[in-house]
């Protein structure tokens, strides 16, 4: 069968996971790419050498056909023109800022970010000489009124990191285009299975492949997906700032994403079930889950995403005390901060750093604590029985 009728069968989303785009039959039909540990290159000549800029492979820091692979599948999965590989997803969150933000410019920054993206945004860009705002992610197209003509990156994360809100990417994209801006998301809560963001106009999209692609919280790496106008731009940045990803770790990526489909249908129901449960709960104040009807961004999440992931958060009433004791008496839910893995956690979760009150208003100044739940792949009636265990401790306080 040639490589271009193997291709015509690549159809659903678990099919593509599954197969991808590398061809077996181009090694000896082993139906994993090789390893590649790797260095030097060697060149068959001066020629070739001297011309090593038309060679695919001129050093291991550049790339290999490891790496190669799991860029094309990350391509097949994002409709991207080029894909980049970085050793942490907050790299994959700086690279393409460093990319694109000079001394003298101006970024806008959704305020429901991710908090390490927030940390680099305040220190490090700043500290170069970036001037950063942070705006609601209900903007939509109104965020054409903070733009400046120094406005050269607009960055998005929909749903908001720990609050999730979601955004009507397509309006921001819009709007920030039309002010010269580039735009970028980190996407890694829904994945390219669940949301596309090129089809809805972001120009680079983000992902902590620590989570759901490796999906055994064994492996750290981020990765930046591009259109074909930004891809040249992220590359030589990325290769300037020389970093790229390993190839043990890469290939940990490449074989959690032949199940990432079947695992994130599993999180997904899961996590869906047991949100419903808290929402019936009486010592919840609220749920923040954006598959739910009664979140008050349902309709946009429903409007642009296929699916939901794992992670979503929930509002204990009452004191820290009584939140601490919740999460001390779990078993199963692990306390860390990760997610996207086979296991559950659960964390309290900060919002002091916050400039504009987006999150839930029934948490906070002794009214309740925000818990993020992160839901594995154990039985729903196990992690049900394991907050049932958490809430009696939390009523005993």
């Amino acid at each position: 069968m040639s490589t271009e009728s193997r291709k015509t069968l690549h159809k659903g989303a678990n099919t593509t996971l599954a197969h991808g785009p590398y061809d077996p039959y181009s090694l000896h039909g082993f139906v994993n790419p090789p390893v590649v540990h790797a260095s030097t290159v060697l060149f068959e000549d001066t020629a070739r050498l001297r011309d090593r800029a038309s060679s695919q492979y001129t050093y291991g820091l550049r790339g290999t056909p490891t790496t190669t692979a799991l860029e094309e599948a990350l391509d097949q999965l994002e409709g991207s023109a080029g894909t980049i590989l970085v050793p942490s997803g907050l790299a994959a969150v700086t690279v393409p800022l460093l990319a694109f933000l000079s001394a003298g410019d101006h970024c806008l920054v959704v305020d429901s970010v991710y908090s390490p993206t927030r940390q680099f945004c305040n220190g490090t860009l700043r500290r170069m000489g970036v001037s950063v705002d942070y705006f609601d992610p209900h903007v939509g197209a109104s965020i054409a009124e903070l733009m400046r003509p120094e406005t050269k990156v607009v960055f998005l994360e929909s749903p908001g990191s720990n609050t999730f809100e979601m955004m009507d990417v397509a309006a921001v994209c819009e709007a920030a285009h039309a002010g010269g801006a580039v735009t970028m998301i980190d996407n890694t809560w829904a994945t390219p299975l669940f949301f596309r963001p090129l089809e809805h106009g972001v120009d680079l999209s983000i992902h902590a492949l620590t989570k759901y692609p490796g999906g055994h919280s064994d492996v750290m790496m981020g990765s930046v997906s591009a259109t074909a106008e930004t891809y040249k731009r992220l590359r030589a940045t990325q290769l300037q700032l020389g970093i790229n990803a390993a190839p043990d770790d890469t290939y940990l990526v490449l074989r959690g994403l032949k199940t990432m489909g079947v695992r994130l249908a599993r999180h997904q129901a899961s996590a869906l079930e047991l949100a419903e449960w808290l929402a019936g709960r009486p010592e919840v104040a609220e749920v923040l889950h954006p598959a739910l009807p009664s979140f008050p961004g349902h309709a946009l999440w429903k409007r642009q995403f296929s699916g939901s992931s794992g992670l979503f958060g929930f509002v204990l009433e009452g004191s820290l005390a009584r939140a601490n004791a919740f999460l001390d008496a779990l078993e199963l839910f692990g306390l860390g901060y990760s997610w996207g893995g086979h296991e559950s956690l659960a964390v309290p979760v900060d919002l002091s750093d916050r400039t504009i009150a987006t999150g839930p208003q029934s948490a906070g100044d002794g009214k309740g604590t925000l818990i993020r739940l992160q839901i594995g792949l154990e039985d729903v009636v196990d992690l049900r029985d394991d907050m049932e265990t958490g809430f009696r401790a939390a009523a005993a306080v």
